[in-house]
């Protein structure tokens, strides 16, 4: 995968869609534009899934086909996830606020011994208005394992000068933070008295039926990993830290597509929660990990939806992969077109 000048890719968006993992920054809402292919291609072309030269493990799954897998990949094991773990914390606030747990509009240090008065909210923290960094402070390039110094300790130390991290005044401007997600999972677990693995199981997991399938630390002989160039397993980041709420779970593609169906076309939890990001009637968000991406996306007002995931490869090839099946069954899509 491309090797941004910052560590970690927790979300890279499809090139001119929302500012996503490690990409170039572009404005928010604007369609994926992996759509771009879609629009030179015409009405009724037909999409098919792209050959790379390599053997890259694929899952897709989309509603009423039998999965199509590719290179050993399969819907039942475990898988990393990134960033679409954001929407799972995202939804969690929402389902807490409607507990009467907390209220989004909380300032941050309602919850967290932040210093008062920063003006950031738990709002903020899942839109990605906080002002707060993409990265946490400190971590220095890609590295091996650039998450693993992230440690519950280490962000501890910066809440205490929240205020003087914060690169924009909170509410003015979208960028994407996975710092802000892992400040906002720490004020979820002080604010519910649950730890991060144990207030997603309640509040989403359990309500969605997905429990024993999403998970921070899955089984080792259900846990499907990228090889290396001569068949070894790749040794991925630590992302159980204080990183987690931003891009650590794990879970099954089949959990992860009742995920979608469940919180975008059913909508069993209410209206879906705001870290989902959107383009149009697009409802979108992707993730990746050093050796695994993944893509999620629902139009709003026909129910057509997809979910991939691949392990190596580039983010922005599946993010390519899932916009383009998606942009396949409606010809008037994207806009303008």
């Amino acid at each position: 995968m491309s090797r941004p000048t910052t560590p970690p890719h927790e979300q890279r968006p499809p090139a001119g869609a929302a500012t996503a993992e490690g990409g170039p920054d572009t404005p928010a809402g604007a369609p994926p534009a992996s759509a771009a292919a879609a629009q030179a291609g015409g009405a009724g072309r037909r999409v098919g899934l792209p050959r790379f030269r390599r053997a890259v493990p694929l899952c897709v799954l989309r509603p009423g086909r039998q999965p199509h897998v590719e290179h050993g990949h399969d819907p039942a094991l475990f898988v990393e996830i990134g960033s679409l773990t954001k929407v799972l914390t995202g939804t969690a606030l929402v389902r807490a606020a409607a507990a009467g747990l907390l209220d989004p509009d909380d300032p941050v240090e309602r919850w967290l011994p932040a210093p008062p008065g920063s003006g950031i909210t738990l709002r903020h923290l899942m839109e990605h208005t906080s002002g707060l960094p993409r990265l946490p402070p400190g971590l220095r390039g890609p590295g091996r394992d650039p998450y693993a110094p992230f440690t519950a300790e280490a962000l501890g130390g910066m809440l205490t000068r929240l205020d003087r991290l914060a690169e924009n005044p909170p509410g003015r401007h979208t960028e994407y933070s996975n710092f802000g997600y892992a400040v906002l999972g720490a004020a979820l677990a002080a604010a519910t008295r649950q730890p991060y693995e144990e207030l997603l199981r309640t509040h989403v997991l359990e309500p969605l039926g997905v429990a024993d399938e999403v998970t921070a630390s899955p089984p080792a002989d259900r846990a499907l990993r990228a090889r290396g160039r001569f068949g070894g397993v790749r040794a991925g980041w630590t992302m159980d830290g204080a990183i987690l709420p931003a891009g650590g779970m794990w879970a099954t593609p089949r959990a992860m597509a009742a995920v979608v169906t469940g919180l975008l076309v059913e909508r069993r939890l209410g209206d879906p929660a705001s870290a989902w990001q959107t383009a149009d009637r697009l409802r979108w968000h992707n993730g990746a990990t050093r050796d695994a991406s993944a893509f999620a996306g629902a139009f709003t007002d026909s129910g057509e939806w997809v979910l991939v995931h691949r392990l190596g490869g580039r983010p922005q090839d599946t993010d390519r992969i899932g916009v383009d099946l998606l942009a396949g069954t409606r010809p008037e899509w994207p806009p303008g077109r």
